[in-house]
């Protein structure tokens, strides 16, 4: 590259106006950029997730109130590094301002001179200072990683339960199997070609120990549910904490895992609770 060549910049386009975004899109080419376009959300959350970017422009509504928000939050999150513009309408202004506070670098207000785009697209960049990209991560390794802030989470959420808390229990009574049946969830994750089937939910041994022990512990079937969604909502909300280090293009189906394996653990649970309660009267 020679000293007046400048790197070429990839900036995703998305705009719901076919016609905006091809005339933004030849104007930025013109201007040595190469733009890839999307016309909605679900074809520029997909782009973010396979492909680097340098820059986003996204229009603010495509076409409910707010698209851009969504777009630029997963950017933030995907990459960091890029340089995020959102284009507002005049009555979107004060809305649009909300933006600020998920770091978009600048709102451009309709109606603007497309030629200059370019023009604050280069001064942004070269003004831009680097930012530190952030490992990307498998869910399996993310819940690896916090498996021991994921059962004090659970056990935090659980104590708060008025429906579980009536029992007297120690925290190590309360938590029971909870961190080998986590352990259980990453192995399945951890799965090369894991997918959220019935046949491919793991035979726990700890959650049938878990349906015993609760019985014994005095636990209603409604509580072994409710105990059980609160593992969901833990788990979820570990995922929403490390955001930053997700991979998007796995998250889904891992999500769709995650959500039948700690069914599958309910129901195994929840057998070996009945088969228990069953016992003295067969005896």
């Amino acid at each position: 590259m020679t000293p007046t060549e400048r790197p070429i910049h990839r900036v995703l386009l998305v705009d719901d106006d076919d016609a905006i975004r091809e005339m933004m899109t030849v104007t930025l080419q013109h201007k040595a950029f190469e733009v890839v376009a999307a016309a909605n959300v679900t074809d520029a959350l997909r782009l973010i997730a396979t492909q680097s970017f340098d820059a986003l422009i996204t229009d603010l509504h495509m076409p409910n109130p707010g698209d851009g928000f969504t777009v630029i939050t997963a950017m933030r999150h995907s990459q960091p590094a890029a340089l995020t513009l959102l284009i507002s309408g005049y009555p979107d202004v004060q809305g649009a301002m909300a933006a600020i506070m998920l770091e978009a670098d600048e709102i451009l207000v309709k109606p603007f001179e497309v030629g200059k785009l370019a023009e604050l697209l280069n001064e942004k960049m070269s003004l831009r200072k680097p930012v530190a990209r952030a490992v990307k991560q498998t869910v399996a390794e993310i819940l690896q990683r916090c498996v021991t802030s994921v059962v004090e989470d659970w056990l935090a959420r659980a104590k708060l339960s008025t429906e579980l808390n009536h029992l007297r229990l120690s925290d190590d009574q309360r938590t029971g199997h909870l961190p080998k049946l986590v352990e259980d969830l990453i192995v399945r994750l951890s799965k090369s070609c894991a997918t959220p089937k019935d046949d491919d939910a793991i035979h726990s041994v700890a959650a049938v120990a878990h349906g015993r022990l609760r019985y014994l512990q005095g636990y209603t079937p409604a509580m072994l549910v409710h105990e059980s969604r609160i593992l969901q909502v833990t788990l979820f909300g570990t995922l929403q904490n490390n955001l930053n280090f997700l991979d998007f293009s796995l998250l889904l189906p891992d999500v769709m895992t995650i959500a039948d394996e700690v069914d599958a653990q309910l129901t195994q649970s929840m057998d070996s609770y009945m088969n228990t309660m069953r016992r003295p009267s067969a005896a």
